[in-house]
C-alpha cells in the first residue's frame, strides 16, 4: 500500500504588488517676445483657431492619459495679468501654476523647477510653450524613454542637405547622423536639479546640453508637425495642422 498522500490544495499565489507609478511634471517655458513674429504681441498669446498659442500646449500636457501630476508654466512677470485675462475670456481650467521667468531660458527653466514638489524619484518634461501640435503619443514616448534613460529628447532627421561653414567655403555634412531636436525634452527631476545648479554657459541652448556633462542623452522619434511657432508662416501651417487634427 502506498502510504503517500495525495497532494493538498495549492496555496493560492500572494498578490503581484504593483509598482507605484512615476510621478510626472511638466514645465511649459513661454517667455517669448514676439519679435520675429512682427506681432503685437507675445507670440505665446497670439491666436491659433481663435485660442491662444499657450492654451493649446496647455491642453496637450493635461490630457488625463499622460498622467502629468502637476503643471508649470514660466512666463515673464508683466505678462501674467495677459494669462489670466486670457484664461478668464477662454474658461480654462486646466489646473497650473504660473510661475515668474528669469533673463534667459536657462533662469527660467530653473525658476520652473523650484516650483517641483522634492519627489525621491520622479520625472520632468520640459517644453516651448509655443510647440502647440506635440502629440500625446510623443509626450508619453518620452516620458517612457526618461523611465530607463534618464535624460531624453524627441528629434527628426533634417530633411533639406546640410552644409557646414569653413574658413574657404563650407562641406557636406551626413545628415543621416544629425538631428533636429524639438521639445519635450524629459528628464529624471533629480538629475535635472543637479544639472540646473551648475553655472549658466553660453553653449546652453536647451535642456539636453544642460544635462549633457552629467548623462547621455537619449534620442526618441519626433515628428514633423510638432513645429515651434517662431514665424508668420509658422503660424499659418500650425493653422493647417490643427484643422487637419480635427
Amino acid at each position: 500500500m502506498n502510504d503517500a498522500q495525495s497532494p493538498g490544495p495549492q496555496d493560492p499565489k500572494p498578490p503581484r504588488i504593483q509598482e507605484p507609478e512615476t510621478p510626472r511634471y511638466a514645465i511649459l517655458v513661454a517667455g517669448g517676445s514676439g519679435t520675429r513674429m512682427g506681432a503685437d504681441r507675445p507670440k505665446q498669446f497670439l491666436e491659433l483657431l481663435g485660442e491662444p498659442v499657450l492654451l493649446h500646449t496647455l491642453r496637450r500636457f493635461a490630457e488625463v492619459a499622460l498622467r502629468v501630476e502637476q503643471l508649470v508654466v514660466v512666463l515673464p512677470a508683466d505678462q501674467f495679468a495677459v494669462w489670466q485675462q486670457l484664461c478668464a475670456q477662454h474658461q480654462i481650467r486646466i489646473p497650473h501654476a504660473v510661475v515668474a521667468g528669469g533673463e534667459t531660458r536657462w533662469a527660467s527653466v530653473r525658476k520652473g523647477l523650484a516650483a517641483l514638489p522634492r519627489q525621491p524619484h520622479a520625472l520632468v518634461a520640459v517644453h516651448d510653450g509655443v510647440r502647440p501640435l506635440a502629440s500625446a503619443e510623443i509626450i508619453e514616448r518620452a516620458f517612457t524613454a526618461a523611465e530607463t534613460y534618464k535624460a531624453v529628447v524627441v528629434a527628426v532627421t533634417p530633411k533639406d542637405s546640410v552644409r557646414n561653414l569653413a574658413q574657404r567655403g563650407s562641406y557636406a555634412l551626413n545628415r543621416a547622423r544629425l538631428r533636429l531636436v524639438q521639445t519635450p525634452q524629459c528628464f529624471d527631476l533629480d538629475l535635472l536639479r543637479r544639472a540646473y545648479q551648475l553655472p549658466e554657459l553660453p553653449a546652453f541652448t536647451d535642456d539636453a546640453s544642460v544635462v549633457e556633462d552629467l548623462c547621455p542623452i537619449h534620442i526618441v522619434e519626433g515628428d514633423y508637425r510638432n513645429l515651434k511657432i517662431t514665424t508668420p508662416e509658422d503660424l499659418i501651417v500650425a493653422e493647417a495642422l490643427l484643422r487637419s487634427l480635427r
